[in-house]
Formats: structure tokens, sequence, C-alpha cells
């Protein structure tokens, strides 16, 4: 057991980048078991400790990570800023020795000093992966190659149209993508009842396929979106059309439309306040009322926020464009809705 390598690196990872994978893949192929310390750091990033620490957790699930929620926030080069780290990290492995400190950065040295391990410095002047965190943050669309698709879909605003059919959803979604220069999901339901319905039906199972195949398109929409994705519908859409026709819904039905509670950043409700448009695959306008209501009943049974969108596509399109305005991603959701001081 004296002879076991054991491996240590840390940083913010705000965002967990190309770079940073680069640190800890070396590391791995050198060391028995590595050690991975991650600070919470709000002062760099909105982005949970939780959510970055499951990004390393994901990909690298032999590594052991450790969520440094009262981790010293000062950095820089002095005496006292140096042992406040150094005793941090002493402090967080207690008995354990380390016996390799893997970075990038200058506090390598003074860190391995203290820890009594080698010095493992990985691409210090960046020539292998010439990125930064800060690179990444201020341009996500331009570097999101140089982020695992993981971390990526994370860091995209993932924005969703609910409302009652003909109430503008894919108008507005189209639009909206057009205007902010980023991609759109269509309603995957439409173009599949096209193909599927049988006297204008689809069966329990059929409407799990439309959730699934639409969750599954929207996800690799995610990987192309410019910081926004807008969605037409999701899964809570299917799950009311299924208790409409049908008065039920099949169980996996029943969880994809539960968690979508936590998947969209921002949910808009088209309201019913715009002429119908009748179609083929629609109920007539008072059939658009019942559901409409229906929805907005689900929407807080489910306790999910929604912002309601009224008036013609111009009118709709200003208000999605000042609620844009105000949101960052991960922020509290009182603070972008203008409900704090």
């Amino acid at each position: 057991m004296s002879d076991r390598k054991i491996g240590l690196t840390l940083g913010k990872f705000a965002p967990f980048h190309r770079g940073h994978q680069h640190v800890v893949e070396t590391a791995l192929g050198e060391v028995d078991h590595l050690i991975v310390v991650i600070y919470d750091s709000p002062e760099v990033t909105r982005v949970p400790l939780s959510v970055r620490a499951r990004w390393i957790r994901e990909l690298y699930p032999n590594v052991e990570v450790l969520e440094a929620w009262d981790g010293p926030s000062d950095s820089g080069d002095t005496p006292e800023i140096k042992r406040k780290q150094e005793n941090y990290i002493l402090g967080q492995l207690g008995d354990r020795k380390v016996t390799h400190f893997y970075s990038s950065e200058f506090y390598g040295e003074h860190m391995s000093e203290a820890l009594g391990a080698v010095n493992r410095q990985v691409d210090r002047l960046r020539e292998t992966f010439p990125i930064s965190g800060t690179k990444v943050r201020e341009a996500l669309y331009e570097n999101k190659d140089l982020v695992h698709p993981i971390v990526c879909r994370d860091l995209i605003t993932n924005v969703v149209f609910l409302g009652a059919p003909s109430t503008g959803k894919t108008t507005l979604a189209a639009q909206m993508a057009e205007e902010q220069q980023t991609v759109w999901m269509p309603e995957y339901g439409r173009e599949y009842w096209e193909q599927h319905q049988i006297e204008r039906r689809l069966s329990l199972e059929q409407l799990v396929d439309i959730a699934e195949g639409h969750l599954e398109r929207e996800e690799c929409l995610l990987l192309e979106a410019k910081d926004v994705l807008f969605v037409d519908t999701n899964a809570i859409t299917t799950f009311m059309f299924s208790h409409y026709y049908h008065g039920a819904a099949h169980p996996r039905l029943e969880e994809m439309a539960a968690r979508c509670a936590s998947r969209y950043d921002i949910v808009f409700l088209c309201e019913d306040d715009i002429p119908y448009d009748d179609t083929p695959d629609r109920s007539g306008d008072v059939g658009r009322h019942i559901f409409q209501k229906q929805i907005i009943a689900d929407l807080i049974t489910r306790k999910i926020p929604f912002i309601p969108l009224r008036g013609s596509l111009e009118e709709r399109v200003q208000q999605v464009k000042v609620v844009l305005g105000r949101y960052e991603k991960y922020s509290n959701p009182y603070e972008w809705m203008g409900m704090t001081k």
C-alpha cells in the first residue's frame, strides 16, 4: 500500500473544459486513485457547485470528487493566500497522503510542496489546449467544441412555449430563433400524427413515442443552439393530449411529464387570444379554450412558474425579449422576474 500513487487536482471548473479534462486524464493514466477538489466560487460563476461536480462524476466515475462549499475564495500569489489555500486542502484530506499534485497553474509549486507531493505540471503553457474558463464563459457558442456535450447542454438556456393548439407556439418559436440567430425545436407530435394517426387518434403507446422522439431531437438541438433553444411544446402537452383523448396516460409518459418541471429554464404560456386556425388535427375553438384551461391547471398543480404571452406576434416577441434580457442562467427566478429589490 505504501507504493500506491494518489493524485490530487483542484479548481473552480467554471466550466469544466477540455483543458481540465486533459489534466484529469493525464492523472488517471499515472496514479492509482485521483481526487478532484472543486470550489463553490459564486463570485466567478452562477453554475451551482453540485452541477459542476456532476459533470466530473458523469465523465469520470472512478474519480473521487470533493465539493469544497466552504473553500477560500481568495486567489493570488501572496504568502497569506498561499497558506490559506494549503491549510484548507490539508484539512480536507485529513490523514490521507497525496503523492502527486496535478495542475496547469503557478500554484502547483507551493501546493505540491505543502502536500509533500510531486509537482506534476500539465500543459502549463496551454499549447495542447489553448483555452480558459473565461474564454468559454464569454462566448460559449464560439467555443463549444472546447467543452464536452454534457457540459455544453447545461449551459444553454432552454425555453419552452406551451399552450393549446392554435395559440401561436410554432410561429413564435420560429420567429424567436430567427431573431436570436439560434435553432428551435418544432413540435414532433404534429409530424408523428400525420404519419401514424388512425381516424385522427393515436394510442397510449404512440403518445409515449411522441414524447421520447421529441426529447431525443431536443437534446441534439441543445448542442447546436447559440445560448438559447426555443422549444415548441413538451411532454406535458403530450400528457395533456393523452388525458384529453383517452382519460389516462401511460406511466412512462407520466414520468416524462413530471421531469419537465425542472427541465426548462423559462416556460411561456401562449394565450388563446388570437384567431383560431382550424386544421384537420385540431378539435375546434371550443376544444382549444377547454384544453387551454386544463394546461394552466396542470402547470399550477405541478407548481411550474409560467409567463403568459398575449397579443399579436410582434407584441409576444417583445414580451419574450424583455424576459430574456433580464434572465441569467442558474439565477434565482425571483431576481429576473423583477420580484426582489
